[in-house]
């Protein structure tokens, strides 16, 4: 842990920025480049902790993978050449990669072991473990595979029809990543659309996936082939900036190729419904991620409520957005938010107890919270929870506060962000 004093004495944000690479794609470049047989090539990885968890469990798995900069290459024998590790897979502060595993390791031909570290042994891994115990996965852990430590034993696999009880791009990619190896046809049924990447990525790397209103479906036995893929920039790493910008007096920054998947866009719309002088201009030269470059200028900001299918497109941008309703006119309700409580940490208790400690009124409800502003906010001492969103929104308070703000962990944003205070400083 590594404690921060930020005091920057409320610059005005100037300049153009690049947003590291979208930290869903980067993990799933990697997942699917060590599925395929032969080579693929990634540019625009994201070189944060969790993206680097990923590599380092498919290198145990025998999979040759080069890091050049934000360039990888993935070259490998295909699922079924895999070698069983003799070491622990460790998946470090990665939900993600933990989850996505779990699916894609239950059809493999290995049997593995897989922790990560204390934030993910208190993450609820059953939601994965049911579905794929419906298929046939042997899996075995902590109070019954609810928690890491797990063990996973590669199967022959069964297809299964599955309704989503929560939107969830993990428990939907984890499921679909198995059914690529099951025999038959792979259904899952959505109420609430979750994040594509993995429909998208699977189609760019050979497979076939049908969707149809919600309802997903891949047969079994497809094989993928390496192929290149272009990492745009973090939607929700831009989330911070965009923030910023809109808060900051008189200030105006552009974010170039940031991705704006429909599936993760819900802080865009958020934006403009609550006034935010921002302007998108789409790029034409996209593969299967579509991306734009977002300006975004100082805005008078008016509260909104956030809530119903739109949360799944913002589940991650909520604690910064909290902290843009501090400075926004009226109130802000958010609400169908419970998913915050199963995060890297409870985000529902911790960003209402942050925000508080920097003068901000603002409660917390069951399923989310009710900000009232515009509020003047000072300096304090936060704690981050290890939580890297958690530190990114403390960062950017401190750009708005009377007084310093010291973060007790300002470490965990390499997590998802590792030059985000180079950024900081490139646009103050």
């Amino acid at each position: 842990m590594s404690e921060k004093v930020l005091q920057y004495d409320k610059p005005s944000l100037q300049g153009i920025l690049t947003i590291p690479g979208d930290k869903s794609v980067s993990h799933r470049s990697v997942m699917f480049g060590a599925i395929a047989k032969g080579k693929t090539t990634v540019d625009g990885f994201l070189l944060g902790e969790d993206c680097l968890s990923t590599i380092d469990c498919f290198r145990k798995l025998g999979v040759k993978i080069d890091v050049e900069g934000t360039n990888v290459s993935i070259d490998s024998p295909g699922i079924d050449g895999w070698q069983e590790p003799s070491e622990v897979l460790y998946t470090g502060n990665s939900g993600t990669t933990t989850r996505l595993m779990l699916g894609i390791l239950a059809g493999s031909n290995v049997h593995t072991v897989m922790t990560g570290d204390a934030s993910i042994g208190k993450r609820p891994m059953r939601r994965v473990i049911d579905p794929l115990r419906q298929m046939g996965t042997h899996i075995t852990g902590r109070a019954n595979g609810q928690y890491t430590p797990l063990a996973i034993q590669g199967t022959t696999l069964r297809a299964i029809d599955y309704h989503m009880p929560v939107a969830s791009a993990q428990v939907k990619s984890a499921i679909l990543l198995a059914g690529l190896r099951a025999e038959g046809t792979t259904i899952v049924r959505e109420t609430e659309i979750s994040r594509d990447h993995t429909e998208r990525m699977l189609r760019q790397f050979g497979a076939k996936v049908d969707e149809v209103d919600g309802v997903i479906s891949i047969q079994g036995g497809q094989t993928l082939t390496g192929t290149h893929v272009s990492v745009p920039g973090d939607i929700s790493s831009a989330a911070f900036f965009l923030v910023a910008g809109a808060i900051c007096e008189g200030s105006k920054i552009m974010l170039k190729n940031v991705g704006i998947n429909p599936t993760r866009d819900g802080i865009i719309e958020v934006l403009q419904n609550m006034g935010a002088a921002m302007t998108l201009m789409p790029n034409e030269d996209t593969q299967s991620e579509p991306t734009a470059t977002i300006t975004i200028e100082t805005s008078a900001l008016k509260g909104t409520t956030i809530e119903g299918d739109i949360i799944p497109r913002l589940i991650d941008e909520i604690p910064i957005l909290a902290l843009l309703a501090t400075q926004a006119h009226g109130k802000t309700i958010i609400k169908d938010a419970e998913e915050l409580k199963v995060k890297e940490t409870d985000r529902i208790t911790a960003v209402v107890d942050e925000l508080k400690k920097l003068g901000a009124n603002i409660e917390a409800t069951e399923d989310g919270m009710i900000i009232e502003g515009p509020t003047p906010l000072r300096g304090a001492s936060l704690k981050t929870y290890g939580d890297h969103r958690i530190g990114m929104m403390g960062a950017v308070a401190a750009l708005i506060t009377d007084g310093a703000v010291t973060l007790d962990d300002a470490d965990c944003i390499a997590v998802s962000y590792p030059p985000f205070f180079e950024h900081i400083e490139v646009v103050k």
